[in-house]
């Protein structure tokens, strides 16, 4: 959102002159704390003009929710409390700075972002990254700072256009919060008029942990890159989008305990001295594509994502490690597991584009070496695949408010584990509106 348009901007300036003139008349006694000087004049119009350049804008979320049982797990805002089983809360409430200079054919230099997230249960950073531009092909751009990584389609559409409540389980556990500290070049022509617009390459690297972390742990980077086509109208009534994306990073081992599977369904203990300083894999090979079919009263929509890989974390959880990882104040094992998930939304339409129906479905299987009742002694919920059916009715009054009725039905397969024997009583129901501006 621009805040001054250029004819706002011109009757700023006019009365800001006005005042000035009226004050410098009326004020001229030396010392005068009504007295205005020419360059006291030239420099609030230069900090005026600045302003022309910054855009402001947010958006925030209150939600109601009810989950089948009390303390139960949930990707939908997090876990709930041991005796709660409803709740109301403010699931984000985010503030953006943009600022963004242009050179005289309208094309961009620089620009950067400020981004803040509030709700009750604190304030923290989300974005924090500025770009800057070469200007003589108009292809190339890089990009430092605190951003979302360059990886599929789902960890980078923003929460507030997002038709489903959140982020799929995969998403949350492998990339959680979405942004890490980097730097990342992007190859995107901003002239030509062929087919090669439609095409975009971004290619960064990140410390690893991500913004969870309060600092870089070891000095392994990740390599993340992400080829895209834009959406491309391949008939008037079809429209069509989609990337490859790739992840090739690691940790470093402080410990020489390295859990792995082996051929008979269990993990095996590697305890040689020469695994400390070696970097245990994180790896990930992501493709997504998107189909839109316009219609009179809005669209149908069509999205499906598929990621695999080997991830290296604890016993206990799959999640990509923000610190160290320590138990009973020594380094703890790590587990490398090979994982696999997916998406797929249905988005339609209901008479307008005021009403929209939306299904989704997601798979996250953490370890896909190990099922069912194989999963018992030696291992954890860490290893435990969910299939999750989400179902939503979204209602968009006008531009600036959405709300969202949403039914989250989440199946875990049934172990061994003591928790995990049964389907565990976790279907949600959420009631949320935002407002957005």
């Amino acid at each position: 959102m621009k805040i001054f348009s250029k004819t706002l901007f011109t009757r700023g300036v006019m009365l800001a002159i006005f005042l000035f003139s009226f004050s410098f008349t009326y004020g001229q006694q030396k010392g005068s704390l009504m007295e205005f000087d020419t360059t006291t004049v030239k420099k609030l119009l230069s900090t005026l003009k600045k302003y022309e350049y910054v855009g402001i804008s947010g958006y925030i979320q209150p939600q109601y929710q009810m989950i089948q049982s009390e303390g139960a797990k949930n990707f939908n805002g997090g876990d709930f409390q041991p005796n709660a089983n409803n709740r109301f809360m403010l699931r984000r409430g985010r503030i953006r700075f943009d600022y963004a200079r242009f050179d005289k054919n309208n094309m961009p230099q620089i620009n950067f972002v400020f981004q803040f997230d509030g709700t009750e249960r604190g304030v923290v950073i989300r974005d924090f990254w500025g770009r800057i531009y070469e200007s003589k092909l108009n292809m190339f751009s890089l990009t430092t700072g605190m951003f979302a990584r360059p990886f599929g389609f789902e960890v980078n559409y923003g929460s507030a256009d997002r038709e489903s409540l959140e982020r799929g389980r995969m998403s949350q556990i492998l990339m959680k919060i979405e942004r890490d500290m980097g730097v990342m070049a992007t190859f995107e022509t901003r002239t030509k008029k062929s087919f090669v617009k439609y095409l975009k390459w971004d290619i960064g690297v990140f410390n690893g942990q991500g913004l969870n972390a309060t600092a870089d742990f070891d000095n392994h980077k990740d390599l993340i890159t992400r080829f895209s086509m834009k959406p491309y109208k391949i008939s008037p009534k079809i429209i069509v989008s989609g990337s490859i994306s790739g992840l090739f990073g690691g940790m470093e081992q402080f410990t020489n305990n390295i859990y792995k599977m082996s051929g008979n369904n269990a993990f095996t203990l590697d305890s040689s001295a020469s695994n400390v300083g070696k970097i245990a894999p994180r790896t990930y090979y992501g493709a997504d594509f998107q189909l839109k079919i316009p219609n009179k009263v809005g669209q149908t929509e069509l999205r499906a994502e598929y990621i695999n890989g080997i991830q290296t974390a604890t016993q206990t959880t799959s999640e990509t490690p923000a610190v160290i990882p320590t138990s009973n104040g020594k380094n703890a094992p790590l587990y490398i597991r090979n994982f696999d998930g997916a998406y797929f939304y249905f988005l339609q339409h209901l008479g307008s584009k005021k009403h929209q129906f939306v299904a989704k479905y997601d798979w996250y299987d953490p370890n896909k070496k190990v099922k069912g009742n194989e999963i018992g002694k030696g291992f954890s919920a860490a290893d435990v695949r969910f299939n999750t059916l989400g179902l939503g009715y979204v209602i968009y009054p006008n531009d600036n408010l959405k709300v969202t009725f949403w039914y989250e039905m989440p199946k875990n397969e049934k172990t061994s584990l003591a928790d995990y024997t049964t389907d565990l009583k976790d279907n949600s129901l959420t009631c949320r509106i935002q407002y957005r501006f």
